[in-house]
């Protein structure tokens, strides 16, 4: 069997209308040797654009005297005889590659056709990426000229080789269960897995690696211990052994961890941040005071909190809890911080990563969904259901994260979920396995546990059961806590809150809990099951109902929404409800949504009525678990019921009402919001006034240099007149008087008046290229506007191009935030555009990034329902709501993104504020008083770019009377 493997590059994305360009095929046999390769130009009929140029590198003159389509085909046809088609997104190749035949007076390529892209997705579930570029980078394979259609058909040829060997040496349980899932007559991956099968039933080669085989599914994950998951953790005990920390100061403990840390990493040198942080944080854990500690870049902040919580933590038999916002730092502290502790403290420890429930796959129901045929599957859902399938044989925790499945695939991961509601706990066939209890009770064991701020919060929620008991909390990236306090001590409901669980009821005669149910119970041969079957079936026509409600309401919301606000520049729109002041559309939502809630009612009662009748006559376990399962979603619809309640009734008076909706998905995009205006008395009851000690940090914390913004909205006013609030500012290990320079262009227009924006953005296009022409790129630009980033994208592509500079746009090209940050990386000639998630959590360390463009100041909306609420409630207390509320927001946002540029102690780079309020306002300094001490420097825009060349080469050098200098020196 041989196989053709195929790309092609073209003038556009139409098949109809657009051309080909290029056309690379590499022939391979069965053992993935390749035996022929064809490449060729074709000339188009029409010029290639721009962006096609800019993509593939191929210009006008590259294809000028190429052979015509037909000359080509001449060439690639017969290669494609008695072939397997094979293509990186299969489809689009194919359809260019049929049109191209049918020009030319050729009959269709009738041959099986594979596609690389499900191939890896099936078969490399984890992978971060499955564009051609990312997969061929991850797995090593070379691939010099990416979206050139030679390289491009080399590098899949090579990717599709291994994916078949690691198809071939899948356990056999793995393979039968892919067979099940694809149909072989009528899908071509289907034909593969099951020929794969048919090779390896043949050969009866054992599995090469060491699996764990329970209920037909190969597995890499073992029984965990059998101590009991609920019992109390051995730190919390009374007479725990001290581990060899009795008779050990601090200090010395300390000297000898710094001692073993050099040992390892030559390089590691104290930093005087970290000193001060282990005694601070070792202070407040044994004063039971509270902590805020602002820690700059570079201070190394995860091990100033880890080391002294371990000492205290294992000295005094405590549980510890370290609180991340991101999962990125949470990975990090597991895979990098947390082993290099367990390497160089002489004590032993024990550490878990603890997350919240429906980040676990839980077995049995993921169990129960591949028992479903697979006639009844889209394709998107069986390539899912394979790829988790396949990771079962990879994966020791079971968690979410681990799994690339995509924004489509989000319903797939909901439906196989661990949630309380639906867990048989010590009943389950799974139990020993399961992933959730397994990772609860490591939590158990454990000396130090990470999890997140909104796990903090869901526990809270939950009355402290679903955390071990603990009562010294270290929370980072603790300028999100508010934030994250509102979310999750609030409530939103959306439509596919509702039709979520809807669906997994009934999703039609054969799929979903009630037909399975039913199906089950008739085959039971239990006496009542008729009479039950007939309730079960009046419960589903209830849910049809039900979907009709819910669709007509949400209907009459998004009308409302539509009517009542204006979209902001990404289509989005919002509309606060104020009992006081409602609008003239709400009455008779009200009552559609009081009908909605009845309706639900209607659902529930019976079901909750029910359940527990046929669970007490029936021992049958597959009966029991999808009675479970249906409780589980009962229970979701119970929540959704309540939320619904408070939020028609508009019943809490502490809370913010809101409506969110997209005016590109209409209906199916509407979102009830419902949050509190102010967290920090939930805060100080629920969480200070709890824990014996909490510790914040973050690198930004302060404003002018003090703690007073973040201490009122947490609530630390109390803490602190009590004397339990501690506060501390480390040093920076950085000198940013020599490594960053601050320019502020004076004479840079604002974007006031009738033609103020259009004057700016010309103006700012303008500056952009010539400095990043200058600097050769590595330039990060941040917006506070989509609108306005999209404004300056194409005309500075447009001016960047021509010099070999590549322009990328957040939004606009495409990807994640990961992928443009690797991309930016990788290429060091570019220029990237980016918005809100771009101002933190972005590491470009190094000569990634020698020119950080801050374009406007970044207030957030006043108009947001939360900000709207606070400032309202300010200006009743007779205060400043811009003072106190929009002004230290920004300036902490700003203080973010100036953390873009410096992140080791041996970057240099510039700084550009083009927004000149930092200098005409009265409030302007406060921005620039927060920054940690780079020099700055006030200018006219048409020195901007002498000085970024003075700056560069070497030290700062004294520009003379050009360089005045602006706000503070430093």
């Amino acid at each position: 069997m041989k196989f053709a493997v195929l790309d092609l590059e073209t003038t556009g994305t139409s098949s109809e209308q657009d051309e080909i360009i290029q056309a690379g095929l590499a022939l391979i046999d069965e053992t993935g040797a390749v035996t022929d390769v064809f490449a060729s130009f074709v000339k188009p009929e029409k010029p290639i654009p721009e962006w096609i140029t800019q993509l593939t590198g191929i210009a006008g003159e590259d294809v000028e005297g190429a052979p015509g389509l037909e000359e080509m085909l001449a060439g690639l046809v017969p290669r494609l005889q008695d072939a397997v088609l094979v293509a990186h997104n299969v489809g689009f190749d194919a359809a260019f590659l049929q049109a191209a035949l049918d020009r030319c007076g050729y009959l269709p390529f009738t041959g099986r056709m594979l596609d690389t892209v499900e191939l890896a997705r099936l078969l490399y579930p984890s992978m971060p990426s499955y564009q051609l570029s990312s997969l061929t980078h991850s797995l090593g394979i070379e691939h010099e000229r990416a979206h050139r259609a030679d390289s491009d058909a080399l590098a899949t040829a090579e990717l599709f080789a291994r994916c078949m060997d690691r198809l071939r040496r899948l356990p056999m349980l793995t393979l039968q269960r892919l067979a099940y899932l694809f149909d072989p007559e009528r899908n071509d991956l289907g034909w593969l897995v099951a020929d794969t099968l048919a090779q390896r039933e043949m050969l009866s080669l054992p599995d090469e690696e060491e699996y764990q085989y329970y209920r037909q599914f190969a597995l890499k994950v073992t029984d965990w211990t059998e101590e009991s998951p609920d019992a109390e953790p051995a730190a919390e005990t009374d007479g725990e052994p001290e581990r060899g920390l009795s008779e050990t100061a601090f200090p010395d403990f300390v000297g000898s961890v710094r001692e073993r840390l050099q040992e390892l990493l030559p390089s590691f040198e104290p930093r005087p941040g970290q000193e001060i942080m282990y005694g601070e944080v070792l202070e407040a854990l044994s004063g039971d005071s509270h902590l805020l500690v602002e820690a700059g870049t570079g201070t190394g902040k995860s091990l100033g909190y880890l080391l002294p919580s371990l000492y205290y933590g294992l000295k005094e038999s405590k549980k510890i809890v370290v609180s991340t916002h991101t999962i990125q730092l949470q990975e990090q502290l597991r895979q990098r911080d947390l082993p290099l502790l367990q390497q160089v403290m002489q004590v032993p420890f024990k550490a878990a990563v603890f997350k919240g429930r429906s980040n676990y796959l839980c077995l049995r129901k993921f169990e129960s969904q591949l028992q479903m045929p697979e006639i009844a599957l889209s394709r998107e859902e069986a390539v899912t259901r394979g790829q988790m399938t396949v990771w079962l044989s990879e994966t020791e925790r079971g968690e979410a994260e681990e799994l690339n499945l995509g924004s489509r695939s989000r319903d797939e991961w909901n439906a196989v979920a661990s949630d309380a509601d639906s867990c048989l706990n010590r009943q389950c066939p799974w139990f020993r396995k399961c992933f959730y209890h397994r990772a609860r009770q490591d939590a158990n064991k454990a000396d130090l546990i990470i999890t997140n701020h909104a796990m903090v919060f869901t526990d809270m929620r939950a009355e402290n059961r679903l955390l071990p008991s603990y009562d010294r909390l270290i929370v980072d990236e603790a300028h999100h806590l508010e934030e994250i306090a509102s979310q999750h001590l609030g409530q939103r409901t959306g439509y596919s809150s509702l039709m979520g669980a809807l669906v997994r009821l009934w999703k039609d005669a054969r799929t979903g809990q009630l037909p399975r149910l039913m199906s089950a119970l008739e085959s039971s041969g239990e006496s009542q099951a008729a009479a039950w079957i007939e309730k079960l079936e009046a419960a589903s026509s209830k849910v049809h109902e039900m979907r009709e409600a819910w669709d007509r309401w949400m209907d009459g919301l998004f009308a409302l929404l539509a009517s009542e606000s204006a979209a902001d520049e990404s289509g989005s729109l919002t509309l606060r409800l104020k009992p006081e002041q409602l609008p003239a559309g709400w009455e008779p939502l009200q009552v559609d949504g009081h009908n909605a809630i009845q309706l639900l009612s209607d659902l529930i009662r019976p079901l909750d009525k029910l359940l527990p009748e046929i669970r007490e006559t029936t021992d049958e376990l597959s009966l029991q678990a999808l009675i479970t399962d249906l409780n589980g979603s009962l229970k979701d619809l119970t929540t959704t019921r309540s939320e619904l309640q408070s939020f028609v009734t508009l019943g809490n008076p502490d809370f913010v009402y809101w409506l969110e909706g997209h005016t590109q998905y209409r209906s199916r995009s509407v979102w009830m919001f419902g949050v509190p205006a102010d967290v920090s008395k939930l805060l100080k009851e629920g969480m200070f006034d709890r824990k014996s000690s909490v510790v914040l940090t973050s690198a930004t914390l302060t404003v002018d240099k003090t703690f007073q913004y973040v201490k009122e909205q947490l609530g630390l006013d109390a803490a602190e007149a009590e004397g339990k609030l501690r506060t501390a500012q480390l040093p920076s290990p950085f000198n940013y008087r020599e490594q960053a320079l601050v320019l502020i262009p004076r004479d840079f227009p604002g974007i006031r008046g009738r033609d103020g924006e259009a004057l700016f953005v010309q103006e700012l296009t303008k500056s952009l290229a010539n400095v990043a022409k200058e600097t050769g790129g590595r330039m990060l630009v941040l917006f506070t506007s989509y609108r306005m980033l999209k404004q300056v994208y194409a005309p500075l592509k447009e001016q960047l191009t021509t010099e070999g500079i590549d322009v990328m746009g957040q939004g606009v090209d495409g990807g994640s935030r990961s992928r443009l940050t690797r991309q930016f990386m990788e290429r060091p000639a570019s220029v990237l555009l980016g918005t809100s998630s771009f101002w933190e959590g972005v590491d470009l360390p190094g000569d990634a990034l020698t020119c950080l463009a801050i374009v406007r100041l970044p207030f957030q909306p006043p108009n947001h329902p939360v900000v709207e609420a606070k400032s309202e409630r300010l200006q009743a207390e007779r205060k400043n709501p811009f003072m106190k509320l929009s002004l230290p927001q920004a300036i902490i946002r700003f203080k973010q993104g100036f953390g873009r540029l410096v992140r080791t102690a041996s970057d240099r780079g510039i700084v550009i504020v083009y927004d000149t309020r930092v200098l005409e306002t009265s409030y302007g300094k406060h921005f620039l008083y927060s920054l940690p001490g780079p020099k700055m420097e006030h200018l006219p825009n048409a020195r901007l770019v002498d000085r970024v060349r003075e700056w560069l080469p070497g030290p700062a050098v004294e520009a003379g009377p050009i360089a005045e200098q602006g706000g503070r020196d430093g």
